[in-house]
């Protein structure tokens, strides 16, 4: 049995039933992941606010509800703490009812309810008297701070709590081409009768099979075994930590490096040519004996 998801008590006049919750029914349907049929890759779903585009995590999610006319209002846990909702930790029995006036429609979810006492004396006397006198007891019961009302009844001497759907939440159909259908014969009733009777007899469930989940489970398992269908792992991409700007910014840099590098490149060979021309032009002047001066020029320098 997996593990209690609830527990509390049965209130039961002044008598309290302790118990445990328990999810009574699973499902058993073969599940599949959506991929990209190109590569076989896994389909991911990300938490996108519509207005700044960012992702969100789930712990920063409220709630929004909008009315017929438009208008839209947040709530968070804080407002749904303050609603109304029966003791978190006790079932309250409200009335007993014959058990065939709950119509089939209005159950739900089912749990089993195991005792949680030492001296379980209650609990059983609670289903022995519930088994004899064939009545259901409709109790209130609070998971996830939702109420739901629910019946509470015996199966195989153990109780189990249904919850059921509220009056309001089952449709109300009419069907038109029901409003000139003709009335059956009475021969043709007796026939009916007869065909019925022929193929009545107890239920029991054992009997019965999920064919289509059978033979999905053969095809997934041939598909395994002759190779067909498989796809290879793929390693996931590894998303880039550095947002657009980030990356325009290093290709930037990465573009003007490159080109300060070529331009780096270029100039150098000028250069050393320039200072080669340089020095060779000093060494000329250096080695070049010094112009004398005339006795003319001194004395047109002297004037």
């Amino acid at each position: 049995m997996a593990r209690a998801i609830w527990k509390g008590s049965i209130a039961f006049g002044l008598v309290n039933v302790p118990v445990k919750v328990y999810t009574a029914t699973e499902d058993h349907d073969i599940r599949f992941h959506q991929v990209h049929a190109k590569d076989g890759g896994r389909i991911k779903y990300d938490r996108v606010c519509t207005a700044c585009g960012n992702s969100v995590q789930y712990a920063d999610i409220d709630k929004a509800y909008e009315s017929p006319d438009g208008d839209k209002v947040i709530l968070n846990d804080e407002d749904f703490a303050k609603l109304p909702a029966a003791e978190k930790h006790e079932i309250p029995v409200l009335l007993f009812v014959p058990s065939d006036q709950i119509d089939p429609i209005l159950f739900d979810k089912s749990y089993y309810l195991e005792p949680d006492s030492n001296t379980p004396k209650a609990y059983v006397l609670l289903a022995t008297t519930l088994e004899r006198i064939d009545r259901t007891a409709l109790v209130h019961f609070t998971l996830r701070q939702k109420t739901r009302l629910a019946a509470l009844r015996v199966r195989e001497g153990m109780l189990v709590l249904q919850t059921l759907l509220w009056p309001d939440e089952v449709r109300a159909v009419e069907f038109e081409s029901l409003d000139d259908a003709s009335e059956p014969r009475p021969q043709e009733i007796k026939m009916a009768e007869t065909l019925v009777s022929t193929m009545s007899d107890d239920f029991d469930p054992s009997l019965y099979k999920d064919e289509y989940q059978i033979e999905l489970k053969k095809v997934l398992d041939e598909a395994i075994a002759s190779g067909t269908g498989k796809v290879a792992a793929q390693a996931e991409a590894v998303p880039a930590a550095m947002d657009a700007e980030v990356v325009d910014l290093v290709a930037a840099l990465q573009r003007s490096l490159e080109a300060s590098g070529r331009r780096a490149a270029e100039s150098a060979p000028a250069k050393k040519t320039a200072k080669k021309a340089a020095a060779k032009s000093t060494s000329e002047t250096a080695g070049k004996p010094a112009k004398k001066t005339t006795k003319k020029a001194a004395a047109r320098k002297g004037a």
